[in-house]
């Protein structure tokens, strides 16, 4: 821990992406094209050339496989020991952050499938800006208790520095 009124390093703590079970549905989709693609190829009736189905194969790759992945993919979350910070956008990247040392409410939501697979909801919300909404945590729990203790730590800081600063 650093002396009073010296600035403290920025540590990550943790970096994460919303839970990749959302991907299912584009797996079950890859398979499924693959194997209708391996099987139709060559044994179309006449009238249907075999660019016809692989030009349809891709298209359904691109639409229910690649896309999801690439939104998912594009969306990530970093804990460090002085904010959060939530990173969105495939184009234009958006970024938010919250501060732990201006302190801030933890709301954790869990669905049953979500409770099934360890992950939730979590909403970060100090009052004064718009509630930063993290979806699909993974170990939601263990990212509460993290979030929590970061924000007792930052607070202990800041009131410590502030001490310091008025003698």
């Amino acid at each position: 821990m650093p002396p009073p009124g010296m600035p403290t390093e920025e540590l990550l703590i943790a970096r994460f992406r919303g839970h990749a079970r959302r991907l299912f549905w584009s797996a079950l989709v890859l398979i499924a094209t693959f194997g209708a693609t391996a099987y139709f190829y060559g044994n179309l009736p006449a009238g249907f050339e075999n660019w016809m189905l692989l030009t349809a194969a891709g298209v359904l790759v691109i639409l229910a496989v690649v896309v999801p992945f690439v939104i998912w993919y594009s969306r990530s979350t970093t804990v460090t020991t002085r904010r959060v910070i939530a990173r969105h956008g495939i184009g234009a990247r958006q970024r938010r952050e919250m501060s732990h040392a201006r302190g801030y409410t933890i709301a954790v939501r869990r669905g049953p499938l979500q409770r099934m697979w360890g992950a939730g909801n979590i909403t970060l919300s100090n009052g004064v800006d718009a509630p930063l909404r993290l979806p699909n945590v993974p170990n939601v729990t263990l990212v509460h208790e993290t979030l929590a203790d970061q924000i007792e730590v930052g607070q202990i800081l800041a009131h410590r520095d502030a001490q310091a600063s008025g003698d």
